[in-house]
This record gives C-alpha cells, sequence and structure tokens, in this order.
C-alpha cells in the first residue's frame, strides 16, 4: 500500500472527513515521526510498533564489482520493531 492508498481508505472509512484533512493528517503524522527520529527519539505507537535509529559503526566493505576494499562511514540507520499485537495478527491464520 503506498500512501495515497492509504489516505483513501481511511476518507472512504470516515465519510465525514475531507480527503486532503485525511492525507494532511497522514502527512503530519509522517512528518512527526520523521522528525523525532532525525532528532534521535524514539517513536512507539502501542500495539503496532516501535521506530527507532540504530548507528552503524564504521567498517571496511567491498566492492562487489571489484572486490576492492572500500572504507564505509558511520551512519545512522531507520529501525522499525513490530509490535505484539501486530505481529499475532500477521500470524493469526499459522498454527
Amino acid at each position: 500500500m503506498i500512501k495515497s492508498e492509504l489516505v483513501l481508505r481511511i476518507a472512504e472509512k470516515y465519510p465525514h472527513l475531507y480527503q486532503r484533512d485525511v492525507e494532511a493528517i497522514v502527512n503530519r503524522l509522517l512528518d512527526e515521526v520523521g522528525d523525532a527520529m532525525g532528532r534521535g527519539d524514539r517513536v512507539e505507537l502501542r500495539g503496532f510498533g516501535t521506530f527507532s535509529v540504530k548507528q552503524r559503526e564504521a567498517r571496511i566493505g567491498r566492492n562487489p564489482r571489484t572486490g576492492e576494499s572500500v572504507a564505509v562511514a558511520k551512519k545512522h540507520a531507520p529501525f522499525f520493531k513490530t509490535g505484539k499485537e501486530l505481529r499475532d495478527r500477521m500470524n493469526k491464520n499459522d498454527g
């Protein structure tokens, strides 16, 4: 699902809201999550999951084409860990 599909599904479920308002809400939510992660904060949405930032240390990598060693600088990477309720929902048909 892409963002526009999410906006459309929410707008269909809540017909009293204008689609442009739903889009503004979704955009604002994503902006807030992104801003918090940009500050290095952790964002926890109970039942859904936790967004955080992990620091990856500098290392020596390899160029896959040439096999040559390449220095890879340290960097920050986004990380998402699913919440228990989401994991249970995804796996409810297993068993």
